[in-house]
């Protein structure tokens, strides 16, 4: 991150005035902006995984999904999911320096304002969306600026050295994308990154502008800090002795309130006037040529990244009549719950705010529930303390998170059958156009949905009493100098990808540290 990056190497003190677990999205930003502010401090960063820094597929948008695999994955897996049949999910979880964001698809965006006012409302004084917004353009920035995309430089950062920008490629059948859903009455958001995220837009990607390459922080995360704390002996009584760990601080709230995004997606087969990025890996003469111009600098299809986004409430997906049967359903699935995570999720729903096919080309729809009403927990294997944890994230345990898959993938299929869409493909790939009732979109949806491997809240920032782990300045309750400074410490799933909370969760960290510290 800036001047502040280092290259691998082996401790050689042996004490350190910081240590930082995990080089990754939030320990890298963690510990540069520690050693910017803090110059005489010494500070030991601890990354299990490989460097990675000279291989290509983390740095080409175009090998995007490349490096998910053994290589550079923790290669996390749940345990068979209850509300799916029983199907095992794979986790993905970044095992080399940088992370997660080493291996993300390069999406960049924000929720809306009221989600991280939000957090203060749970207990947490000082953490809402102007100090929010403030540490996520510290870290940023953003080069596609005062153009056609975006309008002015309101809400962004501009001189923060994680680079961000709107892909200069718009495949031609993405540009239907736009068309359909302005003719379906949303309206195009070109101020999206301040605060109000609502309406189709170009997204951004994490991207370099010299030479469209991964711009990223090169913390063990929001599945791995609660292990790192239970094999510590700060957790729940009864998971910790079934470990055969000591408890040293009673914290029952250490691996639960475990939250994530669900996706869905349907698939076309492109029509022969249409290139997709499927051509890359069929056709070895456009792929040589493609990166060639990569490594040219000049525009590739190595160089995209993906760019259309719609966000929306349920109003603006599914109507008056669609959002009231799924908002009625949440409060069926929540019940009489009084705690205050569910409770805010309740609020948001109301809210107006916010096999592979080979040789061919395609084009797919992903759908996302934002606000998905499983909670689950993330904790240490009793039967291998020092392996791979437990995971349970509960996915689609409540109906209203089932319900709100079916309808996004059937809006997905909605928008494919609309013109100009339309015209851009032959045959729906995914899941075909046999599915059609609602059995069959149920099925669907259990067999598929998958997740977008955002995992926050398992070491949520909330008053003990309400099964918070660390307190607003992110200490751990009954702890001594630790702190969780990652994703895990969410305490409700927002609207949007993690990666700039995150980073903004690293820049607010660091403040208060270097503020606490002695002189």
């Amino acid at each position: 991150m800036g001047a502040a990056s280092a290259a691998p190497s082996q401790p050689t003190a042996k004490t350190y005035n910081y240590i930082v677990v995990g080089g990754g999205t939030a320990g890298l930003a963690l510990s540069a902006r520690l050693s910017q502010g803090l110059k005489n401090a010494t500070i030991l960063v601890i990354e299990a995984g490989e460097a990675g820094l000279e291989d290509e597929r983390i740095e080409i948008p175009g090998c995007r999904g490349s490096t998910f695999g053994p290589k550079y994955e923790w290669n996390l897996t749940t345990v068979p999911q209850e509300g799916t049949d029983g199907r095992v999910w794979v986790q993905t979880r970044g095992h080399v320096l940088g992370c997660s964001s080493a291996l993300n698809l390069f999406s960049y965006d924000r929720a809306s304002a009221h989600e991280y006012d939000g957090w203060e409302e749970l207990g947490n004084p000082g953490w809402n969306w102007d100090s929010m917004r403030a540490a996520m353009m510290k870290s940023e920035n953003f080069t596609s600026a005062n153009s056609q995309f975006y309008t002015g430089s309101e809400g962004v950062g501009t001189s923060g050295p994680v680079k961000a920008l709107i892909n200069r490629l718009l495949p031609a059948h993405q540009a239907p994308y736009f068309s359909v859903m302005i003719n379906m009455g949303t309206e195009t958001n070109l101020e999206f990154l301040n605060g109000n995220p609502l309406g189709v837009l170009y997204s951004p990607n994490s991207l370099d502008p010299t030479h469209y390459s991964r711009s990223y922080s090169a913390n063990a995360g929001g599945l791995l800090s609660p292990s790192i704390l239970e094999n510590s002996g700060i957790g729940r009584a009864d998971v910790l002795a079934a470990a055969g760990t000591t408890q040293l601080v009673d914290l029952p709230g250490v691996g639960e309130n475990l939250q994530d995004h669900v996706r869905i997606q349907s698939s076309y087969e492109l029509k022969k006037n249409y290139t997709g990025c499927d051509r890359l890996k069929y056709d070895t003469a456009y792929a040589a040529e493609q990166l060639q111009l990569w490594w040219e600098g000049k525009t590739s299809m190595y160089g995209y990244s993906g760019s259309g986004y719609t966000f929306a409430n349920g109003n603006q997906a599914l109507g008056d009549d669609g959002e009231e049967r799924l908002v009625a359903l949440a409060h069926e699935a929540i019940g009489a719950t009084d705690h205050p995570v569910e409770l805010k999720k309740l609020q948001w729903l109301n809210d107006t705010t916010v096999p592979t096919g080979y040789g061919k080309d395609y084009f797919t729809l992903i759908a996302a529930v934002m606000h998905p009403l499983s909670r689950g927990n993330k904790h240490v294997n009793a039967s291998n303390p020092s392996g791979h944890p437990l995971i349970d994230p509960r996915y689609l345990s409540h109906e209203y998170d089932l319900r709100a898959a079916i309808e996004a993938i059937k809006k997905c299929r909605a928008v494919a059958l609309s013109e100009p869409s339309r015209s851009t493909w032959g045959s729906e790939y995914e899941p075909g156009l046999d599915v059609a009732t609602d059995a069959q979109w149920r099925e669907f949806a259990l067999e598929t949905t998958l997740s977008i491997y955002h995992p926050v809240g398992s070491c949520a920032m909330l008053p003990r009493e309400d099964g918070g782990v660390v307190d607003p300045t992110l200490k751990v309750y009954g702890a001594t100098n630790l702190r969780v400074v990652d994703a895990s410490i969410i305490p409700v799933l927002i609207s949007a990808h993690i990666q700039t909370a995150v980073y903004g969760i690293a820049e607010r960290a660091a403040e208060t540290i270097i503020k606490e510290a002695p002189r």
